[in-house]
């Protein structure tokens, strides 16, 4: 673009580093932005900078929240001895939506990875060990992606946790599979055919 675009080039550039967007569509975003200026551009500008100011990770279980734990952790109701454990906020996003899963959450924050040099201490393993023993956890369901840094992980937490009974999701969730990208269906599913480790 030409000079005096600066602020755009700026913006179409930070859009392009979203998931799903290149360069092209960043730029199609932008100028609808622009041409929507009132009704969405600054409404979204607003809402960006309060979640960028307010959003912080739950000091329990690492979901995003706006105070310090999250409205599942302080939920009475979700304490059923259950932590279903995840990768990431997506997971968890993901198990909410498709509704059949009504305990507690672990986001782990990744998964185990030596090509990554990501390891246990760089993951939420031993903060899941304490809210196993302090929140009388009965159950802990693996609900990490079929994939091999998934699996692995999977079997490193089932080796480390002390006396509880240990499952992972089953049917309907595919090799290679991450839970974010699948259906409701799917995860309720695999979710109500989890299986011992």
């Amino acid at each position: 673009m030409s000079n005096g675009t600066e602020d755009l080039d700026n913006l179409i550039a930070l859009m392009a580093k979203l998931p799903g967007l290149g360069p092209r569509s960043a730029r199609r975003a932008v100028l609808h932005l622009i041409k929507k200026r009132a009704l969405v551009l600054m409404p979204l500008a607003e809402a960006m900078h309060k979640v960028g100011s307010t959003v912080r990770e739950c000091l329990n279980c690492g979901n995003v929240t706006t105070s310090d734990l999250c409205d599942i952790c302080q939920s009475e109701k979700r304490a059923n001895g259950q932590i279903a454990v995840v990768e990431d906020v997506a997971d968890l996003w993901a198990m909410e939506r498709a509704g059949v899963f009504k305990g507690r959450y672990h986001v782990l924050g990744g998964t185990l990875s030596a090509l990554d040099a990501i390891g246990p201490d760089e993951l939420r393993i031993p903060k899941l060990i304490d809210r196993i023993i302090s929140e009388n956890v009965t159950e802990v369901i693996l609900a990490l992606g079929a994939t091999i840094d998934g699996q692995t992980t999977a079997h490193y937490i089932a080796d480390q946790l002390p006396n509880v009974t240990v499952t992972s999701l089953a049917q309907g969730v595919p090799v290679g599979g991450e839970l974010d990208y699948l259906d409701d269906g799917t995860i309720s599913a695999a979710l109500n055919a989890r299986k011992a480790l």
